[in-house]
């Protein structure tokens, strides 16, 4: 948008320039002179979407500052403000502290250079001072002001442009936390259940040698298993199944001398199979990691899942990282995740807003 503006100002400035040589100068030397002003107005204006005031606006000020001055005292060239208006009004809402004083410096500025032109020429005051102060006066306010409310609105178009850069910036902060949860999900998951199958093997070695050898298999087809699921989070592709979670579940907790029961209510709606896969998954490695558990109870409905167990443990509540962050999740997808401890059981519950009634 500003490259736009630019481009527009600099075919403005040059047009308008142009057109006020042509009608002011009457030699030579005096349409130099007011093309000088014009140029310094041109370079200005193609550096102004510079970060900054650049230094050529320095020069160009002085530049146009003195062909106003020898136009209105030397040539009796009225449009010689041309220049400093155009410089003067790009510039000054960029400074960044005093620019109502230097707006008002250079209004002031102006209208001293042309009321000293009544000074040398004081037979027509009435016509002097419309073409040499009220007009270059008038002109310089309106531009001015114009272009501070422009730079108003460029200040609001930057912040919206920042904005945007620190949500992007966010969401990738964010992505990269999911990666690392799901992550920490799959292989935190993983080596717990690896631990508690190495060590049932060795207590199987002396009296079950096919049982341990066939939970050394288990073992190793549960790290070829993570090893692909790793490979599909890498690739955006890992998707959870409950009911392939569900039968994890019940085959570790089995393992683990736990009694569970499931019960269902209904069919899980497919929106929420994902969620509550994860969900499930990382209350199976809490109850396996932190609980003595003897039973476990899981309960699904169509929006929902909710797993209850004893023997609850000394954790509380907040170093259960996994299940905040699977908390947020949840919220974010419109559904809710809820967890109590009392009287030594722990609840989770999972629940989404999906029912059969809905259209």
């Amino acid at each position: 948008m500003r490259r736009l503006n630019v481009l527009m100002m600099i075919v403005a400035t040059l047009s308008v320039g142009t057109l006020l040589i042509a009608v002011d100068a009457r030699t030579w030397w005096q349409a130099a002179v007011l093309s000088t002003g014009v140029i310094a107005a041109f370079v200005a204006s193609a550096r102004w979407t510079a970060v900054g005031i650049p230094r050529v606006v320095r020069p160009c000020l002085i530049v146009t500052a003195a062909v106003w001055i020898v136009g209105a005292l030397v040539m009796d060239a009225h449009t010689a403000f041309y220049g400093i208006c155009v410089v003067g009004s790009l510039y000054t809402p960029k400074l960044p502290r005093h620019r109502v004083s230097a707006a008002l410096g250079l209004v002031a500025f102006v209208a001293l250079v042309g009321a000293a032109r009544l000074l040398i020429a004081p037979e027509d005051v009435t016509d002097l001072l419309l073409r040499y102060v009220l007009i270059p006066v008038g002109s310089t306010v309106v531009v001015t002001g114009s272009m501070f409310a422009g730079q108003v609105f460029y200040d609001l178009v930057e912040e919206l442009e920042d904005a945007r850069e620190r949500e992007a910036e966010l969401a990738v902060i964010q992505e990269r936390m999911r990666f690392a949860s799901d992550l920490h999900d799959i292989q935190g998951h993983t080596l717990h259940v690896v631990k508690l199958k190495i060590t049932l093997a060795e207590k199987l070695l002396g009296t079950d040698v096919r049982r341990a050898e066939e939970e050394l298999r288990e073992v190793r087809a549960l790290i070829g298993d993570t090893i692909t699921q790793t490979r599909e989070l890498a690739y955006a592709k890992r998707r959870l199944n409950l009911s392939a979670e569900l039968e994890n579940a019940k085959n570790l907790f089995e393992a683990a001398g736990i009694h569970v029961r499931v019960e269902r209510e209904a069919e899980v709606d497919w929106r929420a199979n994902e969620l509550l896969g994860q969900v499930l998954r990382e209350t199976t490695t809490n109850i396996l990691r932190h609980a003595q558990a003897t039973y476990v109870r899981i309960l699904l409905s169509e929006g929902g899942i909710t797993v209850l167990n004893d023997g609850a443990g000394p954790t509380p509540l907040s170093g259960l990282s996994g299940l905040s962050t699977l908390r947020e999740r949840v919220a974010d997808n419109g559904g809710e995740l809820t967890v109590e401890k009392r009287d030594g059981r722990f609840l989770t519950r999972a629940h989404f807003p999906y029912g059969r009634t809905e259209t």
